[in-house]
């Protein structure tokens, strides 16, 4: 796949450009916005030239794949790739429609690939004139300095084309994990519990949350605790992706969003990018309210456990196997270690433990274990027993 198509020049489709650029490909960037387009390519110019600048490429090898990425606003100007990729907003209406038209200019041979994070791929490939062509390659931002891909096969895909992406996504430093086509993939449904049952916990008003922060931060080793990594992300970002997951899993009450992060988004409230989320921002850094912290281990176990259960029940429909769910975890969204390693090591059995007394006190779906965790604690073993 020498000539890569990218549609749509927002932040992420600017990503993929510039990484497949400095991956060696000859890249056709196409945006209907001309000033979007040319911003764009000021911006892929900018990152490209600060790599040199660092030292982690030569000025001849910058020069030459800023050289390598040709601007367009027509879909025509892809005629001879041999891999499209659209990163256009997440509406399945509108993706349809892109490819439809792409099918009509590219060769037989050119597969066809959507950036979505949640929409079916099957739906995308169920519109085609050839669906087998069609893929999900999902990224995550920014695209040169996030490692992983998930890689999602529709089940019209041919299997060759998974192998191919895989093996070209090695090429560019990826890590590339393969997903059932189901809502979420792995990272957007495995990680969904560090946000909703944090919230659950507030709301609930068993802690606070700058204690549910720490906790997770403290004694856990997470990078940032869930309120400020949904500040981080945008209140309505990730709503609209908790409501996506729950709705897409005929509204499963483990997936229900909270109605404390659906009124921070109604009301404006969107985090560090409007001023003002969980945490009031000053110059883009969160302003603290508490002097001192009381957050309790309890949090952090219970959190923890809700992943933990989560990521066994990827495994247990079959989505993702065991080292591809861990390695997005810690690749995709930089937990501090893999949750089915994690549970492994705390033992499988305290964590159905921790779950069975969740459900039996509050009587919720939400709570229940997964089975596959079950079985492995009632045989006493591991999800890396050899």
């Amino acid at each position: 796949m020498k000539k890569i198509g990218i549609i749509g020049a927002g932040s992420m489709g600017r990503g993929i450009a510039q990484q497949a650029s400095i991956s060696g490909h000859e890249v056709v960037l196409v945006e209907i916005q001309e000033k979007t387009l040319n911003d764009a390519f000021a911006f892929i110019q900018k990152m490209i030239n600060r790599f040199a600048e660092k030292g982690k490429m030569d000025n001849t090898e910058a020069v030459a794949s800023i050289g390598r990425i040709y601007c367009s606003t027509y879909l025509s100007s892809l005629e001879k790739c041999d891999l499209v990729i659209e990163a256009v907003v997440e509406n399945l209406e509108l993706k349809k429609s892109i490819f439809n038209k792409v099918e009509s200019i590219v060769s037989a041979d050119c597969i066809l690939a959507s950036n979505t994070s949640s929409l079916s791929i099957t739906n995308i490939a169920g519109s085609l004139r050839h669906p087998e062509r069609m893929i999900g390659i999902h990224f995550f931002n920014p695209v040169p300095l996030m490692k992983l891909v998930e890689i999602i096969p529709a089940i019209q895909t041919k299997s060759e084309y998974v192998e191919d992406c895989k093996s070209m996504m090695v090429g560019w430093g990826k890590y590339p994990v393969v997903a059932k086509d189901t809502p979420g993939f792995i990272v957007n449904k495995v990680a969904r519990p560090f946000y909703s049952e944090a919230l659950r916990i507030y709301d609930e008003g068993i802690a606070s949350i700058e204690d549910i922060d720490h906790a997770m931060t403290d004694l856990g080793g997470f990078r940032m605790g869930p309120f400020t990594l949904m500040d981080y992300i945008g209140n309505d970002v990730n709503y609209a992706v908790t409501e996506s997951v729950f709705e897409a899993f005929y509204y499963d009450p483990r997936y229900k969003p909270s109605f404390t992060q659906k009124r921070l988004s109604e009301a404006g409230w969107l985090g560090r990018k409007s001023g003002r989320g969980y945490y009031t921002y000053v110059d883009g850094k969160p302003q603290k309210t508490q002097e001192e912290f009381h957050y309790q281990k309890s949090t952090f176990q219970r959190i923890l456990a809700m992943l933990i259960n989560e990521a066994a029940d990827t495994m247990h429909m079959g989505i993702a196997s065991r080292d591809d769910i861990d390695l997005a975890v810690t690749k995709g969204v930089n937990y501090p270690k893999g949750l089915l390693q994690w549970a492994d090591e705390i033992g499988v059995g305290l964590v159905v433990n921790q779950l069975d007394e969740l459900y039996h006190h509050y009587r919720e779906d939400r709570y229940r274990c997964s089975g596959l965790l079950r079985t492995i604690a009632e045989r006493q073993s591991t999800f890396y027993d050899a």
